[in-house]
């Protein structure tokens, strides 16, 4: 089943794929997400094939399934993504299994989250990952900051110090701030800057340090002590910084 749908809507709304195999399932999350305001499906797709036709619609968010049929989505996300050509995937699934969700944000996924959370929650993480934040559960983010370490304890150089040099001061703050969990609305207030100002120095970090993401830069500044790895709570999902 491969749709394609028309929906008078504003120039300003999140336009939005679904792939999913289970055809009752993709049926009311169009539904369920056609009745928020903000939000609209211009497609829909059940397999592979299908999905890299509605990803050439050039959506904003892809919501992917990690299992279609006999196919892994694995197994093709970074191609899915590059014929999206910049839409965002946020990865929705019935898995439990957190070495594939941590996979799936290796390979370009910028959320993932389980088809047991609530709609309210799906609404958000959508936006959220629209917005350019990384929308994971907080052992993910336990997970995947303690990988961080362990490579980085593994390394006998680290060719990136020259990168970290590059750094100002500033920027050094912004970083450990950023690794407390604070937005950028919170950073600026803590250091007497704009919300703005703290957009620019972030746009200044990546670049320095050749990153594209929050996540990125959260995994970097833990592998090289930019930053400290926070205790996670004990459970409740939540997002990246």
């Amino acid at each position: 089943m491969l749709k394609t749908t028309t929906h008078d809507s504003g120039a300003l709304d999140i336009r939005i794929v679904l792939i999913d195999d289970h055809e009752l399932f993709l049926t009311g999350l169009f539904y369920l997400i056609q009745n928020e305001p903000g939000l609209t499906v211009v497609g829909q797709a059940v397999n592979r094939a299908q999905a890299f036709e509605v990803a050439r619609m050039r959506p904003d968010i892809i919501v992917l399934d990690l299992l279609l049929g006999s196919d892994n989505s694995l197994e093709f996300l970074a191609e899915l993504i590059e014929a999206a050509q910049g839409a965002r995937v946020l990865v929705l699934t019935g898995v439990p299994d957190r070495e594939l969700h941590l996979r799936a944000v290796r390979l370009g996924a910028m959320g993932v989250m389980l088809k047991l959370e609530s709609s309210t929650c799906l609404f958000k993480a959508i936006r959220k990952v629209h917005s350019g934040e990384v929308w994971l559960n907080r052992s993910m983010i336990a997970a995947a900051m303690a990988e961080a370490v362990r490579t980085g304890a593994a390394m006998k150089t680290d060719p990136e110090q020259a990168k970290i040099a590059s750094l100002t001061s500033r920027e050094l703050q912004i970083i450990t701030l950023l690794g407390e969990g604070l937005k950028n609305k919170q950073i600026g207030e803590r250091l007497f800057i704009s919300e703005k100002t703290v957009g620019h120095h972030l746009s200044s970090i990546f670049a320095k340090l050749e990153l594209t993401d929050r996540l990125e830069l959260l995994i970097y500044a833990y592998q090289h002590n930019l930053a400290k790895i926070p205790t996670p709570p004990r459970s409740g999902p939540t997002r990246a910084a």
